[in-house]
């Protein structure tokens, strides 16, 4: 802590902090005094409390105690149903017995009849199976309404109350965003669910949704796993032992306030969740992390150990390494330099969420993929056949193809030399244009003076000795946002390069952190380029003139399939106005821009970014007709 504020990557930040203080302050004057704290005298005002903080208040065992209590809690658990997907069970039986005139809850006094030996205890337990509950609670309805001399449809069946959840429930998109913020801040975070071993044919929707709400959580407990179920104070005891936590360490979300009571008897802050913006207030007051009037809050991230790695061994002594995650039609993500399949953190998350299954490589010559020495090996004609290989070894006919920078290029020419394996084609910040055989490539490279670096690189081994000496400094130097508070100031740009020497001549030895780039997914970029160097990244830009040829066999070309280019405002190499024009070879494109954006727009911007893919892939087209050998 610094001046009383948590530092960077700490639970509560400094707004939080200041608030906390003043929370503080204002229940001691209440307690002590019992005087209402306004915006007069004694308002909280800077680091140090401001003037009017006395020492007696801002020593207050009131406020001492609020702090410690936020300060105390790092484990936050929500319950499924009727807080991250809903409405709740309730609900849907109340709308089922209005949908067959019955009267109200009566499908609750059977599901709920017998106790602890109940259908509904029964199965929360695991005891029986859903399939199970709709013959047992069916069967109940039966005998229920045939005693209040009521008579049932033929069609009715409890099942339909789960078929209606399944069809009109949603995720709340809110909450599940604020358990990645306070992820991010240090809490451990966990599905607490009543839940049931679902084997009917509505399964494949619990196994779906299931899945995208884990990717948001460290843990999922569910009562028919554990054969306890909410209430039961015993299944609470087991949360914390599994969790290793206090009572006071937590915070507990539940719709149901029968199941919040063993909870605070046992030391536990709850929430009812009715609202969603008063069960933000409540959460954010709980755990002194910002939740509220955040303009653009950063998605869910990926963690590099708890993710699914392949290596696809493309010939003798090549392989690529990627990441995935989620099902359905394949979208494979190609990075750019210098990064990692990392940059796609926040992207691979998201476009799951979305349906997909997201294959977020690590090109040739970073990291775990193979770094070959010679310069051919990086030529695009090479690449895109690596990458064809790539998808014959994982039996991927086609795919969406999605890059950022030499991504970017790189996409584009699997679109134009190898249209029938991409199914639509993506590029951030990288524009499409045919080669022109008119004009020497390396003449119109020298017209553009940002890309003087690019010439810098051309000489082997000497960006690699620059950029190699202190690879942590490289990549403080090189990725960093466009806001303010994250330039570094006096340092040359990319201008003059070759005639100062140096890519990283005139920047400072002892480089900040960037606000997009930092702690362990900057260590782990280190890490990355430890391990494979800069030879072959370098090696992309050396292949000028084999790519201008190779793509001159195409410069008639267009690209049919459907298409997206996404610029960046401030992008000061690759220039919104590149892509102008790019609609006469690609008549299908789509577009979208971020003004205020950065080069590195994945990690920049990426909670707009997402929203410009996954509304662009959801117009997609279908799959068209695919062969299907079901016998050989």
């Amino acid at each position: 802590m610094e001046n009383g504020v948590v530092a960077e990557g700490g639970v509560v930040k400094k707004e939080a902090w200041l608030w906390i203080m003043e929370r503080g302050y204002k229940k001691w004057r209440s307690t002590e005094r019992g005087v209402a704290m306004g915006r007069g005298r004694g308002h909280v005002r800077g680091r140090g409390g401001g003037r009017g903080l006395q020492a007696a208040a801002w020593r207050s065992p009131v406020r001492d105690r609020a702090v410690a209590e936020v300060m105390a809690r790092r484990f936050a658990l929500f319950d499924l149903g009727g807080v991250l997907f809903g409405p709740g069970l309730q609900h849907f039986l109340g709308s089922c017995e209005r949908s067959y005139a019955l009267p109200r809850n009566f499908l609750r006094d059977v599901l709920f009849a017998g106790g602890s030996d109940s259908p509904h205890a029964k199965v929360m337990r695991g005891q029986i199976t859903l399939s199970q509950l709709f013959l047992e609670v069916d069967e109940g309805c039966r005998q229920h309404a045939s005693t209040a001399g009521i008579t049932l449809p033929t069609t009715f069946s409890i099942a339909h109350v789960f078929e209606e959840m399944a069809a009109k429930g949603t995720l709340n998109a809110p909450l599940l965003r604020a358990a990645s913020m306070l992820r991010r801040n240090g809490f451990k975070t966990c599905v607490f669910t009543n839940n049931w071993v679902d084997d009917s044919m509505g399964r494949l929707f619990t196994s779906s949704l299931l899945t995208v709400v884990q990717r948001h959580f460290d843990l999922l407990i569910e009562s028919c796993r554990v054969g306890l179920h909410k209430p039961d104070p015993r299944i609470y005891t087991y949360a914390l032992e599994v969790l290793q936590a206090q009572p006071q360490e937590v915070i507990f979300l539940d719709d149901i306030g029968e199941n919040l009571k063993p909870a605070r008897e046992m030391g536990m802050a709850t929430i009812l969740v009715r609202d969603t913006d008063t069960v933000l207030k409540e959460l954010q007051e709980l755990s002194g992390v910002q939740l509220l009037q955040q303009e653009e809050p950063l998605p869910t991230t990926c963690d590099p150990a708890t993710m699914s790695h392949g290596y696809v061994p493309i010939r003798p002594g090549v392989q690529l390494h990627f990441v995935e995650m989620g099902h359905g039609p394949a979208i494979c993500l190609c990075h750019g330099f210098p990064e990692s399949w990392l940059s796609w953190r926040y992207q691979i998350p998201a476009l799951a969420d979305a349906g997909f299954r997201v294959i977020a490589l690590e090109m040739k010559g970073y990291g775990e993929s193979t770094a070959p020495p010679e310069i051919e090996e990086y030529s695009q004609e090479q690449i895109c056949k690596d990458l064809t290989i790539f998808l014959d070894k994982l039996g991927i006919p086609q795919a969406v193809f999605i890059g950022h920078d030499w991504g970017g290029a790189v996409v584009w020419n699997m679109a134009l030399f190898y249209p029938e394996r991409v199914r639509a084609v993506a590029s951030l910040n990288t524009p499409y244009r045919p080669a022109d055989p008119t004009v020497d490539i390396v003449e119109t490279m020298k017209s553009f003076p940002m890309f003087d670096y690019q010439f810098y690189f051309q000489e082997p081994g000497v960006a690699e000795a620059e950029l190699e000496k202190d690879i942590g400094r490289t990549l403080k130097a090189l990725i960093r946002s466009t806001r303010p508070e994250d330039r570094l100031h006096s340092v040359p740009g990319l201008l003059g390069v070759q005639e100062r020497g140096g890519l990283l001549v005139g920047f400072p030895e002892d480089i900040p952190e960037s606000l997009i780039l930092h702690g362990a997914e900057l260590q782990y970029y280190i890490e990355r380029f430890q391990r494979s160097g800069f030879r072959g990244p370098l090696n992309w830009y050396r292949n000028m003139r084999p790519n201008w040829r190779w793509a001159l066999s195409a410069k008639d070309r267009k690209i049919l399939m459907p298409a997206l280019m996404v610029t960046a405002g401030k992008d000061v190499v690759l220039l919104p106005s590149m892509s102008k024009g790019m609609e006469e070879w690609i008549p299908q494109l789509r577009r979208g821009h971020l003004e205020a954006c950065g080069h590195w727009t994945q990690m920049e911007r990426p909670a707009a970014l997402n929203r410009i893919l996954v509304e662009w892939l959801e117009g997609l087209p279908p799959d068209g007709a695919m062969l299907r050998v079901s016998r050989l």
